[in-house]
């Protein structure tokens, strides 16, 4: 049996020449990224074909995104987690089926070569669990305090199936809001992970692919209108921009709403709401009424949705705007931010 080949990657940092085109460079995409995506060539460019494409009337899907959370690693993930969810999620709640990825990383010179094979080994695990393969990507270095470590960027392709038809625009008064799991889990571990406030809490971000997720719900209620996931901005701006859409009021009952109790502390403790703080695995879906009970089951049927409730409806009143009643029995406008409670956080 012969013998593995000795690592040609010795360095434990990234440095300029990692990113000079030349030899150092190939020895780091070998040894680093693509040992762990398994590209199925070392092209410019990734040659994709897949069966769903050929169904008449299928749909390309594409999203991209960047990536720039701090820190690079948090209670529940990393940026490269966060990077292969938060592009499968675009996807899935649009109604496609994701399947293929891009990444592209801006490595800072200093980087910890040991932190970014923990980072992209992370990316390949998540990948292989939403079902998408990592097919083609890129690498630029960049000098000292030009990044923050690292960012990246993913850019997603998944295939919409013939018939499959999910917007904002088509929800409609009755239809039913409902959530997957628990509100600002994100946001506040990453706040608490920062430790510039010495908070000290037992959080983990919500961070987790949605595609099986949503396949399941819209199995069980093919009327499901529209999803979105609640990431910047969190579930206020994600039910602002879905009302403005539709031309629809939504009404959400705050006593529905799941947050945990150190997600109440941690927002009391610094004057923030959780209906802003962002989410990493949640979404919101409107579904007929007819078929809420249906999606509610199928959703909790999943580790992804065990926590699923409905939190309101769409109305016919107050088209384009959101209004809570509240745990006291009022009425309050829950409108977007004109800026962010928390940046940095994806």
């Amino acid at each position: 049996m012969n013998a593995a080949p000795p690592p040609r990657l010795r360095d434990t940092r990234v440095t300029l020449s990692h990113g000079g085109g030349g030899r150092a460079m190939r020895d780091l995409i070998d040894e680093v990224f693509a040992s762990a995506f398994r590209p199925d060539t070392m092209e410019d460019q990734a040659r994709l074909t897949h069966p769903a494409l050929a169904e008449p009337g299928a749909r390309l899907a594409l999203t991209t995104d960047s990536f720039v959370v701090t820190p690079l690693e948090f209670p529940g993930g990393d940026i490269g987690k966060l990077a292969i969810c938060g592009t499968v999620n675009d996807l899935a709640v649009g109604g496609a089926r994701p399947l293929w990825l891009s990444a592209a990383f801006i490595l800072e010179e200093g980087c910890e070569i040991a932190l970014l094979r923990r980072i992209v080994a992370t990316m390949a695990t998540e990948a292989d669990k939403a079902g998408v393969r990592i097919v083609t990507g890129d690498t630029k270095v960049v000098g000292r305090g030009a990044a923050d470590g690292l960012f990246v960027t993913t850019t997603g392709v998944g295939v919409i199936p013939p018939g499959r038809h999910l917007a904002a625009d088509t929800i409609r008064p009755g239809d039913v809001a409902i959530v997957n799991g628990v509100l600002g889990d994100h946001g506040a571990t990453i706040l608490a992970a920062r430790g510039d406030l010495a908070l000290s809490t037992d959080l983990v971000s919500d961070c987790q692919s949605l595609g099986h997720l949503m396949e399941a719900a819209i199995a069980a209620a093919p009327g499901l209108r529209a999803a979105r996931d609640a990431t910047r901005g969190g579930l206020a701006a994600a039910l602002n921009e879905m009302a403005a859409a539709a031309g629809v009021g939504i009404e959400i009952d705050e006593d529905s709403l799941p947050l945990r109790d150190e997600v109440r502390g941690v927002c009391e403790i610094l004057g923030l709401d959780p209906l802003y703080l962002a989410n990493e695995g949640t979404l919101v879906a409107f579904v007929p009424e007819a078929e809420a009970t249906a999606a509610l089951a199928a959703m909790r049927a999943r580790p992804e949705g065990r926590g699923a409730v409905a939190i309101g409806r769409a109305v016919a009143a107050h088209p384009g705007q959101v209004r809570m009643r509240t745990a006291f029995g009022g009425m309050r406008i829950v409108d977007m931010l004109v800026g962010e409670q928390l940046p940095r956080i994806c």
